[in-house]
């Protein structure tokens, strides 16, 4: 009796050894991306972080960016990009590290690069759910990295992005603060623990005043301190799924374009508005993977009309 039970024990564990290996191998459970709060910027990826999920490959540098490793003083010979985003940018878990934006940026350049560059760096700051605010945070913690190029990425939810907050860090499943302790624990999670209330976020998001007017001037001032560090500036906005499919179009949204356009016009900002481009797709909705997030052809989309623009300065 005592060795059937040994036996069923055995086996119990073995084939827990094994689901354990096969999520980590075949979904890289158990080493997700992990989230650093802070008062000023909000939140950040933490710092070297390389994994595997669901078979993408994913690398953070030691400033948080999802991009390789850079020396701290631009050779000169290198043509440097900064782009700040959200998860548009980034691209999370969902892309992998050679497909997201900034990676694809970097490829196009590389076959054209004007003289007298050899190689050319696009820095992919950013994470989930960062608006201007965020943004401007992070550029004024880390600076330009004496980057030629500045990009602001945003989409039009960024627009009504309320301040940078690190009550989402360890609260929100999104926005874990540390590895699970394994595989099976992950997915356990994922499947069986539900959201709780974050205290203090719903006073966040009932922030107060004009949220377009404040991440405009977030917006002017990621312009100024590019024009500073002598560095060009271009901004661009992509459209969320209802805009370009015409299913629930909003008139707030539309409204808060209109400024944009105006702001951009006023100053003079180099700028692209993705809606027109994604709304003449041959299949806008197969840009999108989601309501905001872009397929590999939307990502495909923007960042050739990226490096083209860049190309023009």
């Amino acid at each position: 009796m005592v060795r059937v039970i040994l036996l069923v024990v055995a086996a119990v564990v073995g084939l827990l050894i094994a689901i354990e290996i096969g999520l980590r191998v075949l979904l890289g459970l158990g080493d997700r991306p992990i989230y650093i709060p802070d008062e000023e910027i909000g939140y950040l990826l933490a710092p070297n972080q390389k994994m595997r999920r669901f078979g993408n490959r994913i690398f953070i540098n030691r400033y948080s960016m999802r991009s390789d490793e850079l020396a701290d003083v631009r050779p000169a010979a290198t043509l440097r990009i900064l782009l700040l985003g959200d998860s548009i940018a980034n691209g999370a878990w969902w892309t992998d590290q050679a497909q997201t934006i900034s990676a694809a940026i970097a490829q196009q350049l590389q076959a054209n690069l004007p003289q007298p560059f050899q190689t050319v760096e696009v820095l992919n700051a950013s994470a989930n759910s960062w608006g201007p605010r965020n943004q401007l945070a992070y550029l004024k913690r880390f600076g330009t990295f004496d980057s030629q190029i500045i990009v602001l990425l945003l989409n039009t939810d960024d627009l009504f992005a309320t301040a940078p907050t690190p009550l989402l860090v360890g609260r929100d499943p999104n926005y874990p603060d540390r590895k699970p302790n394994s595989a099976i624990g992950e997915l356990l999670e994922r499947v069986f623990v539900r959201p709780q209330p974050i205290p203090g976020m719903a006073k966040v998001y009932q922030e107060k005043g004009d949220r377009v007017s404040h991440n405009l001037v977030a917006i002017e001032n990621i312009h100024a301190i590019a024009c500073q560090n002598r560095a060009q500036f271009l901004l661009a906005i992509a459209p969320l799924l209802r805009e370009v499919d015409g299913t629930a179009p909003r008139e707030y949204e539309q409204k808060a374009r209109s400024r944009l356009k105006a702001f951009v016009q006023t100053r003079k900002i180099t700028f692209v508005d993705f809606l027109p481009l994604f709304k003449h797709s041959d299949r806008p909705t197969f840009l999108y993977r989601d309501r905001i997030h872009l397929t590999p052809d939307g990502n495909r989309l923007v960042s050739d009309t990226l490096a083209q623009l860049i190309l023009a300065f």
